[in-house]
């Protein structure tokens, strides 16, 4: 499968799919890569002020780590290329034209927008409508 770089591509193809479960974005002062494991993250990035962890929700409420929003994931299934330009803008733009908040991670193979829980519909919408 070979990455794709033309922005009009990407958003043609982009396909946006909703993905089971409800995250949260929790951090962790003095904890490093790898650390905290058993919360199952989807994503990690080590920060000055600590590890932040992509967690289910539910992990988080069994461990009783406290979270400021839930948000649901939006998955683009088109592969996107790391040297992609425009698609994040793209993305963003049409969200905030929506007042909806994104939070995106760019993958190897995709990105995913992380989207409060509340709007996860409509931002699915929203994203369908940029693909037309």
């Amino acid at each position: 499968m070979t990455s794709i770089t033309d922005l009009k591509t990407l958003l043609k193809e982009m396909a946006p799919r909703l993905r089971e479960g409800v995250y949260v974005f929790a951090t962790f002062k003095s904890a490093t890569y790898g650390d905290r494991a058993e919360l199952e993250p989807v994503a990690s990035f080590q920060e000055d002020e600590g590890l932040t962890l992509v967690i289910p929700k539910e992990q988080a409420d069994n461990h009783q780590i406290p979270y400021e929003t839930t948000l649901n994931a939006i998955t683009l299934t088109v592969h996107s290329s790391l040297e992609a330009v425009g698609l994040t803008a793209a993305v963003a733009n049409k969200l905030a034209e929506h007042g909806i908040s994104a939070n995106v991670i760019a993958a190897f193979y995709h990105d995913h927008i992380f989207v409060p829980s509340d709007r996860a519909e409509d931002a699915l919408n929203a994203l369908r409508e940029l693909s037309d």
